[in-house]
């Protein structure tokens, strides 16, 4: 794991460095690897729960976490990382209790809901949604550019089998 960690690192690095603006202010791209990286260099944090979004400087933090303590460190993390204008911190506590059989029901869900996402004209692709799911609750964030997307994202999440609920975060992506 600590190899992998490593890696993740090294490229973030380099992705950061490479995606530098000459105006001084960092992509969104580079903005993302930095954020990734810094919550991988925090054991407060563990990076692979979280997702991070970056739109216009903003960035988004979201996923299941452990612990309301992981979840604030991961906010503090990525307001301290250089060019960041905001931090949408989305990020929801997960369910202790889950059973063996509830995570591959709520990896079932994930499949379906991801494949359906991508199958739909007008969502965009399935990297601008991000699909994350704990005891049947489903959590949907990135960025899209319309609220119509939107809706139609949650709308698809609330028509699977098995889900319970449906936590719609995605944002909207600054108009130009």
């Amino acid at each position: 794991m600590r190899k992998v960690s490593a890696l993740v690192l090294g490229m973030s690095l380099i992705a950061a460095s490479a995606a530098w603006a000459g105006d001084g202010q960092k992509g969104d791209a580079s903005l993302t690897a930095s954020v990734k990286s810094a919550l991988i260099s925090n054991k407060a944090t563990k990076a692979n729960q979280i997702n991070v979004e970056t739109a216009d400087g903003v960035v988004q933090l979201s996923g299941f976490v452990d612990s309301a303590a992981a979840k604030q460190a991961a906010m503090t993390t990525a307001k301290n990382v250089e060019g960041v204008k905001d931090v949408q911190n989305k990020l929801l506590i997960r369910d202790a209790n889950r059973s063996t059989g509830e995570a591959v029901d709520d990896g079932v869900i994930a499949a379906k809901l991801k494949a359906q996402i991508l199958g739909k004209e007008g969502l965009g692709t399935a990297a601008d949604v991000n699909v994350e799911v704990n005891s049947g609750v489903v959590e949907l964030s990135g960025f899209v550019p319309t609220a119509d997307q939107k809706v139609k994202a949650g709308d698809i999440a609330r028509s699977i089998n098995g889900v319970k609920d449906v936590k719609n975060n995605i944002s909207l992506k600054a108009k130009s």
